[in-house]
């Protein structure tokens, strides 16, 4: 059986329809997937990087296309009132569901996802609503405990340590697949497709850098 691990923060919406997609993709694989929050912003400033959101274009092109993308495979996709916004409370309130220690089940990380993505629109940070999503799921601990936001700080860090740089993750074998669109080839993977055994996959990280652009 394959161990999975599909790591990722609410503020994506390719994390969103990575996670309604992935079950599909994994059909007919024997498998076990661990979902990890771990916050997207603390990522990004391990790596010195902007998100999609923080370009003006780029944020444009990335709503137009995940609504695209909704469309495409036929899954229900609404924007949040106004995006970005601070994830914290939905990360934590996720790893609260969790024992210590522990990573929340798929049904919890799935009502976290849709309280931002299938929410009719509206505000993902709202309190009220925040309220209502943290009496639904009844966490055993609380959110804002030391102890949560210890372990949020925890799992980021230690994804970036593992070189992860961006949601949605998917990690197996040691191997990572980044993005919605590396699950074709994370299902070619698990499948033993040959390719995943040439001298590609290693290659493609030897290349030499030919310049650097300055800071």
């Amino acid at each position: 059986m394959k161990q999975l691990r599909f790591t990722f923060d609410v503020i994506s919406p390719y994390a969103y329809l990575a996670f309604e997609r992935l079950p599909q993709m994994l059909q007919g694989v024997s498998h076990e997937v661990t979902s990890q929050p771990v916050l997207l912003a603390g990522l990004l400033q391990h790596w010195g990087q902007k998100g999609p959101a923080e370009i003006a274009p780029k944020r444009d092109w990335t709503y137009r296309q995940v609504m695209w993308l909704a469309h495409e495979l036929k899954l229900p996709l609404q924007m949040p009132a106004q995006h970005p916004f601070n994830p914290l409370a939905l990360l934590r309130l996720s790893l609260a569901c969790a024992p210590a220690g522990g990573t929340p089940n798929r049904w919890v990380c799935e009502q976290l996802l849709r309280h931002v993505w299938y929410g009719d629109g509206a505000d993902a940070a709202d309190a009220h609503r925040l309220a209502a999503l943290a009496q639904r799921l009844a966490p055993a601990r609380d959110p804002a405990s030391a102890e949560v936001k210890d372990e949020l700080k925890a799992a980021t860090s230690d994804a970036a340590a593992r070189g992860l740089f961006g949601v949605p993750t998917v990690e197996v074998d040691g191997r990572i697949f980044w993005g919605l669109d590396s699950l074709e080839m994370l299902s070619a993977y698990l499948r033993g497709d040959p390719w995943f055994s040439g001298p590609e996959w290693d290659a493609a990280a030897s290349l030499p850098i030919g310049v650097r652009r300055s800071p």
